[in-house]
This record gives structure tokens, C-alpha cells and sequence, in this order.
């Protein structure tokens, strides 16, 4: 199993993931929320909701909001918030225990392209979204994004010679629109529209002091000995330029969909 399809990884992941990743995905989050327009009191699924980007935008927006993840930890964190018309419920986005056609607006924001098997994941997104509602998927362009992407850049500069980290599956087969709409096409959605939508992670250089909080989730970081972990901190530190904030522009393709 790899790490990203181990529920533990992403419970003990939780707190660090709450604190760094979801301020940047928000923005994706909002953006999607945005291209969907659901009317208001919509009914909402979030599936693998992680810390609950967009369920907590849906909640706000006077949505009534279902937010599912099989990490009991991320589902933790989403109930914490106690927002009206939100609710968490631990569950697997491969095997959905909920009726056909119940949503009017279906959400997966970099979630499904996580699981194992993810055409089962939007197919199930698709059958639990009611005729005439929508499906809106958020992957990563093939490089991935943020401390991620600009890790794997790093990498390929200082090691030509060694493989990176392996993308999940999802991310390489959706990682062009016209590939995407098709996979949501035959997960059973109608007419996607896909959006490119690109925002700057903020990396603040000060945490390069202790660069295990930028890049410790990467088995690109991991697998490196101290040597070459002091070396990408270096290249980082010259890409900066002496700022106290390096920007690393990230690009994620949004798919809308009809049902």
C-alpha cells in the first residue's frame, strides 16, 4: 500500500496538513465552489474531504454540506468547526454508503485522485449526484503543486539520473483536459467543461531552518540522505534571492460537470 492510501498516514498527518496544505488549497476549493454555482440551500457532497476546504466554503455559503473522508482524523478536524448544516462522516469515496441521486452538487477536490481504483471513485460521485446536478473535480497538473512541485524541479536539477516520486494514477491519466473530460464522460457526467486555475504557493524561506516541515510529506524529501537534503536547501535559498518569500506557481485543472 502506498502511504497516500493508508487512512493512519492521513490521521497522523492531520494537524500538519490542517496548518500548511489547507490555507492553499482553499483557494482551489473557493474557485470550484465559484465554477459550480450551486443555488443556495444546495445539498452538497465533499468526498475525501481531508481537513474540509470546500465542505467548510459549502457550509458557509448556506449549503447543507456532507463531508466524508476514511480518515478518521481529517473528519476530526472538519466536525471541530460545528458549522450549521455541516456534517462529517467517516467513509470510503470508492463504496459510498448513500442512495442513488441524493446531491445536488458532488465535490472532490484533490481527493479521488488519491484512491486506489478512482474510476470507481467518480462513478460513485456520479451516481450519488441527483439528474441535473453536478460533478466538480480538482487534480493536479502531472508536477504536482506547491512544496511538491517545486521539490520534484529541485531534484531533477541536482539528481538528472534518479526517479522522483511516483504520482498517484489519477494525477498522470487527468493530468490534461481533454484526457479529464473524457474519464468524466465515462464515469457517467455529462458536457465537463475543465478549468486550468493556477495560484502561487507561498513557500516562507525562514522554514528552510527546518525544512522537514516544508517537505517531510515527500517521499522526495525522505528518501534523501542529510548531503543531499542540504543541497536542495541551498538551490531553494539561491531561487530566492535573499526574499522572505519564494512563490511557486501551481496549476490544477477543475472539471465541471453536469449529471
Amino acid at each position: 500500500m502506498r502511504e497516500f492510501e493508508d487512512a493512519g498516514h492521513w490521521d497522523r498527518t492531520a494537524e500538519q496538513y490542517e496548518k500548511t496544505a489547507h490555507p492553499f488549497t482553499a483557494q482551489y476549493a473557493e474557485a470550484a465552489w465559484r465554477l459550480a454555482a450551486p443555488p443556495p440551500g444546495a445539498r452538497v457532497l465533499d468526498v475525501a474531504a481531508g481537513t474540509g476546504a470546500l465542505a467548510l466554503a459549502a457550509a458557509r455559503a448556506g449549503a447543507q454540506v456532507l463531508a466524508t473522508d476514511f480518515s478518521p482524523g481529517m473528519v476530526a478536524k472538519i466536525a471541530a468547526h460545528r458549522l450549521p448544516g455541516l456534517e462529517a462522516q467517516v467513509m470510503d469515496g470508492q463504496a459510498l454508503s448513500l442512495e442513488d441521486g441524493t446531491f445536488d452538487a458532488v465535490f472532490s477536490i484533490f481527493g479521488v485522485i488519491m484512491f486506489p481504483d478512482w474510476r470507481r471513485g467518480l462513478a460513485e460521485m456520479a451516481r450519488v449526484t441527483r439528474p441535473g446536478g453536478r460533478g466538480v473535480v480538482a487534480t493536479w497538473r502531472e508536477g504536482g503543486a506547491a512544496t511538491f512541485l517545486l521539490l520534484g524541479q529541485v531534484r531533477r536539477t541536482l539528481f538528472p539520473d534518479r526517479a522522483g516520486m511516483t504520482m498517484p494514477a489519477a494525477v498522470l491519466a487527468l493530468s490534461e483536459p481533454d484526457d479529464f473530460a473524457r474519464e468524466m464522460t465515462a464515469a457517467g457526467f455529462q458536457a465537463p467543461q475543465i478549468e486550468a486555475v493556477t495560484f502561487d504557493f507561498t513557500l516562507e524561506t525562514a522554514a528552510l531552518d527546518n525544512p522537514d516541515t516544508l517537505f517531510g510529506m515527500s517521499p522526495d524529501w525522505t528518501s534523501l540522505d542529510a548531503e543531499e537534503k542540504a543541497a536542495v536547501v541551498a538551490v531553494v535559498r539561491r531561487l530566492a534571492g535573499g526574499r522572505s518569500r519564494l512563490p511557486v506557481p501551481s496549476t490544477a485543472l477543475i472539471a465541471v460537470a453536469e449529471r
